[in-house]
């Protein structure tokens, strides 16, 4: 897919499962708590953790059970860790083509302030960035159109991309504004999988891809 950039535009992303795989997150947060938990033998435990995850089994309900922990203690474990994840393939070489057009980067994100700009800061993008919003820091979550208003404040332009994964709530506010709505394909591993249940026009975006590679920055 081609996407023509000049100074006049802003080409905003989602985070989770668009920019890397949230499951590594998930995967990252549970490997954090397992080593504090059993510092010296922590792998039995973590195998144990992604095993009930993956049986949906509420992982926090067993541990705090088994360590006699309270349940908001490991969610702010999980919430606060410092996370090991990696963007995918493609994503700084579009990022960097974005920049020699003279065009603009954003993020619109839905989550806890500290745990998204976690994620960001361990991905190293944050210098690529024009503009930030987290659902958070605004007192409002997609597909309310005034996360998307809020980046066309504080990021000028006259075409608007969002690429995101989440047919639920990603397109329903950029389609209405305007913008060109791109979705990125399920790798098979993303958190929400349920994109089948979402198929009303509002909800589909305009194009595709199956991943970062499939941009053409023209």
């Amino acid at each position: 897919m081609d996407i023509k950039v000049d100074s006049n535009t802003v080409v905003v992303f989602d985070l989770d499962d668009t920019l890397y795989n949230e499951l590594d997150f998930l995967k990252s947060a549970y490997q954090s708590i397992a080593v504090y938990l059993e510092p010296t033998n922590w792998k039995p435990l973590y195998s144990k953790m992604f095993s009930l995850y993956r049986c949906e089994i509420n992982v926090f309900e067993f541990i705090a059970t088994a360590y006699n922990l309270e349940l908001k203690t490991l969610v702010e474990m999980y919430r606060n860790h410092h996370p090991k994840i990696q963007l995918f393939d493609g994503v700084l070489d579009v990022f960097d083509a974005i920049k020699s057009k003279n065009g603009k980067i954003g993020i619109i994100t839905d989550g806890r302030s500290k745990t998204q700009r976690a994620k960001i800061e361990s991905l190293g993008i944050l210098d690529y960035l024009d503009g930030i919003v987290i659902s958070d820091e605004i007192a409002s979550e997609k597909p309310s159109l005034d996360n998307f208003k809020a980046i066309e404040r504080l990021v000028s332009g006259k075409d608007y991309y969002y690429i995101a994964d989440n047919l639920k709530k990603d397109f329903i506010a950029p389609n209405t504004l305007g913008w060109r709505s791109v979705a990125l394909i399920d790798n098979g591993k993303n958190i929400h999988f349920d994109s089948h249940k979402f198929s009303d026009a509002q909800n589909l975006p305009q194009d595709y891809i199956l991943n970062l590679k499939d941009l053409k920055i023209v």
